[in-house]
């Protein structure tokens, strides 16, 4: 997953960034326009006293050099051209930046400006040392590096205090969203806490939100209680009144066998009731289930339903496998794993082999594509060779959920020898 910073971390890089930026930017424009202006003063005030000074030795060619500490002038009269410095000899007139020493009758080692005027019959040449001026301006970059550390970590510190002001009514919304996680049937409102701003509202949108989540759940839990009663009442006075008139000596196998029919389906509407409210409570039952004995159970029940196919259901595999869930819950796991396979099998066998660890579900029908193999198990999806089968797709959706809940895995796949083969593994971990 990509990493994200934390809010309040965001605004305290964002503080830093801001404030580095604008002082990186305003010591670079410092350093750029002293360099700019003094080089263009000091080549100005060349390029002047170089006509001032070539005008007078026009004038008088006796006068003394330049009289200033750090510039220096020399002329060059047409016959003593060659004694021209090498690296002046090709300069155009103007002012240049020299990086070299200066030879003649001032001496300078540093770097310096150098004006050059060249007539036909002199060259005028004046150089200005500008060593105290570079100096100057690598203290001044240093000074400025000093500053924008300093400034940087102002604005780190300036951005932690804003940050956590800034956070804090966030903290505190989310504490108290925290402290409601116990489970309140009636949260106590967050809104009168904070102040009417961007937090307060957010703060009153959640509990708007709350109200109807729980007016939701307050139908949800309701309802669960009604259908619990209102169905497991009438099943129980189905099952009571089978079970009578299966006691009854007199009555004919035809009849026997419908009663019997009733009975599982009754059976069966309360294990699938018992199963659903568990999904909607979300709550995980308990038990010690005998695998393999309903695994019998639910292929004596499924050959009930074959409607004469010629489809034989055996059941095999290790006694003794106990699973640690209520009988009903994997009745209604291992009853639709089944019922999915006796429903796509045409004739042959649907074979319930009882594992260590896991149920194993092969049958002979048509197989199983592996895009239907991953999706089966999706609500509503129904496979490529559903053809005129009915169904609406939700009974593979359940036994996902029952093993989200348990904590179980199952999944479908394609057999070698033809075929498909469920797998119900009592282990997240399987495969």
């Amino acid at each position: 997953m990509q990493y994200r910073h934390r809010l309040r971390s965001r605004i305290i890089i964002s503080f830093l960034l801001l404030g580095t930026g604008l002082t990186a930017a305003f010591a670079v424009a410092t350093i750029y326009l002293r360099d700019r202006l003094e080089s263009q003063l000091i080549g100005d005030a060349l390029a002047k006293n170089l006509d001032g000074y070539a005008n007078s030795f026009y004038v008088n060619p006796t006068l003394p050099g330049v009289p200033f500490e750090k510039i220096g002038g020399i002329t060059y009269s047409k016959r003593r051209f060659a004694n021209v410095p090498f690296e002046w000899r090709d300069l155009s007139n103007g002012v240049h930046d020299m990086p070299g020493t200066v030879q003649g009758p001032r001496r300078s080692d540093g770097p310096y400006k150098l004006a050059v005027r060249k007539d036909d019959d002199y060259w005028f040449f004046l150089w200005y040392d500008i060593t105290q001026e570079t100096l100057s301006q690598r203290n001044l970059m240093i000074a400025l590096v000093f500053a924008v550390v300093a400034f940087s970590g102002l604005a780190l510190l300036l951005g932690i205090w804003s940050s956590a002001r800034v956070m804090r009514p966030v903290t505190d919304l989310a504490a108290r969203l925290r402290a409601f996680a116990g489970g309140q049937t009636q949260p106590e409102p967050l809104a009168p806490y904070f102040v009417d701003d961007e937090v307060g509202e957010l703060a009153q949108a959640l509990d708007d939100y709350s109200d109807r989540l729980t007016a939701l759940i307050r139908r949800d839990r309701e309802f669960n209680a009604d259908v619990s009663h209102e169905l497991r009442t009438p099943l129980a006075v189905i099952r009571g009144a089978t079970e009578l008139m299966l006691g009854q000596p007199d009555i004919n196998d035809k009849t026997r066998l419908r009663l019997q029919r009733i009975e599982r389906a009754a059976q069966q509407c309360a294990d699938l009731t018992s199963a659903l409210l568990m999904l909607s409570r979300n709550e995980r039952g308990t038990g010690a289930t005998d695998v393999l004995k309903l695994a019998s159970q639910v292929a004596e029940a499924n050959r009930a339903n074959l409607g004469g196919k010629p489809v034989a259901i055996e059941v095999e595999g290790e006694e003794g496998v106990l699973v640690d869930a209520p009988d009903s819950v994997l009745a209604v796991a291992m009853g639709n794993l089944v019922g999915n396979a006796c429903k796509y099998t045409a004739e042959g066998e649907v074979r319930v082999r009882v594992l260590k660890d896991r149920v194993q579900i092969d049958d002979t029908g048509p197989g199983i594509s592996q895009e239907d193999a991953e999706r089966l198990f999706e609500r509503g999806y129904r496979g490529s060779s559903a053809g005129a089968s009915k169904g609406a797709g939700i009974g593979l959706a359940i036994v996902q959920r029952l093993c989200e809940l348990y904590g179980w895995r199952v999944w479908l796949e394609p057999r070698d020898e033809g075929g498909a083969r469920a797998t119900l593994a009592f282990s997240s971990r399987a495969r």
